[in-house]
Parts: C-alpha cells; structure tokens; sequence
C-alpha cells in the first residue's frame, strides 16, 4: 500500500492564499497585544482553512515493475577480427550470467545486424537502440550497455537525442594499443570519356600504435588490360594515379597495399576505384521524307537523349515539284548532299532514313558512299519504312541494297494488326523485356495497340526480332561488316506514342534500338557480365544461343576455376559463385562472335565499416560519460584459454548520481509501477468536521471569556 495526501480546493486557490494570510495577521496582531485565546483563534482559522482545502487521504494498490537493461551487440564486420568472435561471444555469456543474478531487472537483447542477417553502412549501434527502444518503456530502462570495439558511426550530439535518463555503458571488445594500415581514396572520378585519362588521389594512413612512423610503403595498381604497376608512397601523402577509360561501361582500377608486420587486418588495404566510360556526344543523322502524322516521332526522342547530337533535315519540296513559284520567295535551304553524305559521313555515328524515297535528291554515289560507311568504318543505318519501302523508287532500288537485310516484294499490308515478339526477339536486347511482352508465349502478338500498315519483305539475312500483319518481319536486325543494319517496315510507332488504342512501349523500343545500332555495351546481344557482392561473384551471360560455354574465371593469386551457367530466362544464363580472396576477379567465355572478358572486384561490402577497424575508446567516451556511463576494456582471462573475459562488477542502485567507476558499472533503479487500484478517503468533511471546528471556537470563547 502507498498513502498520500491531495487536495482539492472548495474555492479558488487564491481566495484561501489571500485567507491564510489574513489568518496569520490577526493571530499575529492578537499575540502582539496578548489577547487572550489567540492561539485558540488561530487554531479555528486553521481549521476553517483545512475545510476549504477539502483534504483526502489517497490509498493507492500499486505492483512493481522490472527494471530493463538493453544489452545491444555490435554485428558489423570489424567485429569478425583477430580474436573478437570469441571475446565478444564470452562477454555475452558473462553478462548474462551476472545481470541475471539481479533482482527485479529483465534484460532485452538487441543487434546491429538487420532481419536479413545483413549489416548497414558502418556501424549503426543508436540505430539498433532505438529500433529497441520502440518496444521499451523509457521509464523501465535501468541502463544501456553496448558491446562494441568503439568504432561506431552513428552517435548522438548529446543525451537529449537518446529519449531516456539511465547511464550509457560500452565493454569494448580487441585490445588497446592495436595497429593498422589503410588506403583512402581522396579523389576518384565517376566518369570519364571513353579514349581519355583522369586521375584519382589515394593516400596510405596509419592507426593505432606506431602510426604515422613515415616509413616508405609499396602500392600495386592494377589497370584492365595492362601489366601491373608499382609505385612508392609515404604515410598521410597524396599519390596521383592515372586512371584510363579504354570502353564504355564499367571501367575498374584497383590499388593495393603491401601488409605490414603486426597489422591488424589486410581487408582494407586495397581499394577499387569504378566509374563509368562515356563516349562523347553520340551523333544523329535524321532525313525524313515528306512529311507525315509521326515524322515528329524519331525527332522527339532523339531531342530529348542527353547523350544525342541531332541533325535533322526533311524534305519539304522534292526537286519534281513545279508550282510556279519563285525561287527567291521560299523559305527553304538547299539539302547539302555532299557535305553530308560525303565530307562529314564518318562524323555520324548513326544515320536514319524515315519514310525516304529515293527522288533524285541523294545521288547514287552517295548511296554507295553510305553503304562503304557501314561496312567499312563501323556506320549505322536504320530505315524506318512504310509504303515507300514498296514502290519503285524504295531505297532498296539504290547502292544501298547491299546492306539492307530484307528485299520488298512490292505489296503492302492495310490491315490492323498487333506486333509481336519473335522467339529470337526475346533473347535479343533490343526487345527483351518488353513492357506488355509475354516471353511465355513468343510470336503471339502482345497487348499493344493496333498498327494498320507494313510493307512486305522476304529476308535475306539477319535476326528478325519482331513481327506484324500476316506474321511477316516487321524488325530486322543485322550485322554487316563493321557496322549494323536495322530495318523497320512500317511507319506507324507513332501510334504507340498517341497512345492509340492503349499505345504500347514506343519509347523503350525506338531507343533501345538507336542506342543498339550506336554499339551501346549494354545492348550487345553477346555480352558477358562480372558483378561482385562481398565475396560472392555472380557470372551473367547474355546470347542469342541455345547453349553457352563455361567461364573461366581467374582470380588475384592466380588461380583459374571454370564455371558452368545455369539458363535463368531466354538470352541469360547466370551463376553465382563464393571466392576466398578479395582483389580483381577476371572472367573469360568464348562466342559465336568471339572471345568475351569481363573484370568484377570482390571483397569488402561495407568501405565505411573497414576504413577504421582500430578498437578505441574515444568515439563513445564524451557521450556516455553525459549520461554517467562508463567505458570498460575487457580483457580475455588467459587462464581459461580464451573462454572467459574480465568484466567490471555490475550494481543495481537508486538515488546514486556516479553509476561507473573503476572496475564497477551500475544501473539505476527506476522503481517503476503499475497502480492496480485507489481508494479515496475525506479528512475534514461531515459532522466530525463541523464538530472540531465550533470545539476550536467555543474554546477560543471559553478562554477570552476568563
């Protein structure tokens, strides 16, 4: 049971302030003129004050509730140093023995790592707390103990943050005095132009006993495609490394150091730096016919690529035009022909032909000037074609034929019909993955909108991807000598991009297909792949095959393995391996195209974790000791071969301000409750009260009356 006394006042508080004090001026007044019954007088008055406070005595029926300790284990990787696994295993099993031999408290586990088992970016300790603390009354909490190495990430600027008022304590698991080496990267590019150079800066520091010695130390820099290089270093000093960019795509420049006597660990004595190789700006040639509903089609997405330089020309007034009108009075340039198609065809990096016709305007050198562009230098040409790809004056009647993958037969499809990915289609870059696209069931059309007119065409070569109006070709990919070939026989995607009956995926195809012309790494149909996760390397191949060969992979020691492929879905097969060692894995495969190699860096998942893997205790130290915690290095008893450590004794105490000092660590007694039940009792109410007070009073009469 727990008594109190409350109050609630009959009149306002201030009229029994002003009451009271009135009281005690007459009783004062009466006792300085020795009137006698004064004291009687003021006990009446007392009395009369006491009723009107209305006092009640409060019996409440309360149950106590457990103190709560978080205990909360650092989980990140520089825990899985040297001897830490097991000194921090032993520190959990003593503590749980000690704390559980107080009375009155529970304890609550909690851990750095996620549900998944993983771990965030550093070491995140107040995270987990206050993951926690979400199920923990803070006026339960006795205390907060962390078990760590001292290289935490996420500390508070003060205890307000923390939403408790208990002491913060830290067993710091390694040992004092610990040495490591590391590298860190100062500055590294995420771009550069694929043909070029930048540079990176990395500097070697030192913690822990003996750093910044200044001794001279020896780097490895390891660079796609070429011998290893050596270079020299001192402690705390910028080195300028020169990074290529040989191809587009990743690029990756590793830099390793040589491990030191005594160091810690190694695992962060490399880095690898990864940016992505950019060609400059690809550039466009865009001819358009006469002008139709979807000439703006091309142009709009071509515009809106950061990475595309357009130029665009329509023909507006073909040379057999004859109206009348003048010369001088039209608003039109001349096509310049040879200046294009000539002197600056080999600055183009992809020319496309939409709804084109061959009028006279290109000559038929120039034709065959494109075609010796294709074959010769790596060119690309794309026509998008609809009825004029059919007629006597189609493209196809010009030099150019040689590098188009389709003849037409001179028919032309009017009918609505959906596009549909072939078998082949699915594997292929271009159109796999589709928005709307069904792999399950190739060749049938997808839900896209309806088309209502294509040409006619018997392939001769190439890979046709999709198909439209009586299952005939619709989009025909082909390889010619250097360059690439692409041929789209109707000139209705501009439907798609209306949204006409629902529309379909204009955007993703048109630019999947420049971009694949262009000779985007991303969209080549034979491609090998090399990603890295911590020590796991995953293998993707991408083939137009049914069937693909193993990958020999070559490790940083220089060991070989060969790998074999599981198919995940048409055109991918994939594997995922686990490697020893951290460094630069190299992946090699054979195509129907040639050999493919792919470069991927295995080892540390968490940077931020291992760049300072010292234990210390000068991170934790100012914060806890606002709380009135303690920092305790605990220390493994040799005695017991490494099974038990030395932790400072453990007290449950009220009232105390100092709750650590030397070999001794307390938590605070909250004395928490429940109230179960009250009862409520009147003091000066009813005729015993009325009753005191004409007694107080007559005796006050009684006594001046004598």
């Amino acid at each position: 049971m727990n008594w109190s006394i409350e109050f609630a006042p009959l009149v306002p508080l201030p009229l029994i302030w002003a009451a009271g004090i009135a009281a005690m001026l007459l009783v004062a007044m009466l006792i300085f003129r020795r009137s006698r019954g004064a004291l009687w007088r003021g006990a009446a008055l007392a009395a009369l004050i006491a009723a009107l406070l209305n006092p009640t005595l409060r019996e409440e029926e309360r149950e106590s509730l457990a103190n709560i300790a978080l205990v909360v284990v650092d989980e990140s990787t520089s825990q899985a140093l040297e001897k830490r696994p097991e000194q921090k295993a032993a520190i959990r099993a003593d503590l749980e023995q000690r704390l559980g031999k107080i009375k009155n408290l529970e304890i609550k586990w909690a851990s750095s790592a996620k549900a998944d088992g993983t771990t965030a970016q550093g070491t995140q300790l107040f995270a987990a707390l206050n993951s926690a603390l979400t199920s923990t009354p803070p006026d339960r909490i006795a205390g907060v103990v962390f078990v760590t190495d001292g290289q935490v990430h996420d500390i508070p600027k003060s205890t307000a943050a923390l939403g408790f008022d208990a002491p913060v304590h830290a067993l710091l698991t390694g040992t004092p005095g610990e040495f490591d080496r590391r590298i860190e990267t100062i500055e590294a590019p995420r771009y550069g132009l694929v043909g070029q150079s930048r540079d990176i800066k990395v500097a070697v520091r030192e913690a822990g006993r003996g750093a910044g010695s200044g001794s001279p130390v020896s780097l490895r820099v390891r660079r796609e495609g070429r011998p290893d290089e050596h270079r020299t270093a001192s402690i705390d000093e910028p080195v300028t490394i020169e990074m290529p960019f040989p191809h587009a795509g990743t690029n990756i420049l590793e830099v390793e150091l040589e491990t030191a006597p005594g160091e810690l660990t190694p695992a962060n004595n490399r880095v690898v730096i990864v940016a992505e190789g950019v060609r400059e700006n690809l550039r466009v040639l865009l001819v358009s016919g006469e002008p139709h509903a979807g000439e703006r089609t091309w142009r709009n997405l071509l515009k809106s690529d950061a990475a595309v330089d357009l130029v665009h020309f329509t023909i507006l007034r073909p040379p057999e035009k004859q109206d009348g009108t003048p010369i001088n009075q039209l608003s039109l340039i001349a096509f310049p022909t040879k200046e294009l198609f000539s002197d600056k065809i080999r600055d183009f990096d992809l020319i496309i032909f939409d709804r084109y016709e061959h009028r006279g305007i290109l000559q038929l050198a120039y034709y065959d000037n494109i075609a010796r562009y294709v074959e010769g230098h790596g060119g690309a040409v794309l026509v998008a074609a609809g009825d004029d790809y059919a007629g006597l004056t189609s493209l196809y009647r010009t030099p150019l034929s040689p590098i188009l993958p389709a003849a037409p037969t001179g028919r032309v499809i009017e009918q609505p019909f959906r596009a549909a990915i072939t078998e082949e289609g699915f594997r292929h870059p271009v159109t796999q993955n589709l928005q709307g696209a069904n792999a399950a069931t190739p060749n049938r059309p997808a839900s896209w909108g309806h088309w209502f007119r294509q040409a006619e065409v018997r392939p001769d070569r190439g890979r046709i991807v999709m198909q439209g109006a009586e299952n005939q070709p619709l989009l025909v990919l082909d390889r010619k000598g250097k360059g690439r070939v692409a041929l789209l026989t109707s000139d209705h995607a501009w439907l798609w991009a209306r949204g006409y009956d629902g529309g379909g995926p204009h955007t993703d195809l048109l630019r999947r297909l420049s971009h694949w012309l262009m000779k985007e790494p991303d969209l080549e149909e034979e491609r090998l792949v090399a990603s890295a996760r911590g020590l796991k390397l995953t293998l993707e191949r991408r083939t137009l095959e049914d069937s693909v060969q193993p990958v020999t992979v070559s490790g940083p020691g220089g060991e070989r393995s060969e790998v074999k492929l599981e198919r995940e879905r048409p055109g991918v097969w994939r594997a995922t391996i686990d490697v020893k060692l951290p460094g630069l894995y190299k992946a090699e495969s054979q195509s129907s195209s040639g050999p493919l190699t792919a470069v991927a860096h295995a080892g540390i998942e968490d940077p931020r974790e291992m760049s300072e893997v010292v234990a210390t205790d000068r991170k934790l130290k100012p914060l806890i000791e606002q709380t009135g915690g303690g920092v305790f290095w605990t220390r493994t008893d040799a005695a017991s071969a490494g099974s038990a450590v030395a932790l400072p004794r453990v007290s449950l105490m009220s009232g105390a301000r100092v709750l650590a000092g030397s070999g001794w660590m307390g938590l605070r007694d909250r004395e928490a409750y429940v109230t179960k039940g009250v009862k409520l009792t009147p003091m000066f109410t009813g005729f015993l009260a009325l009753a005191a007070l004409l007694a107080l009073m007559a005796m006050a009469w009684w006594r001046e009356g004598r």
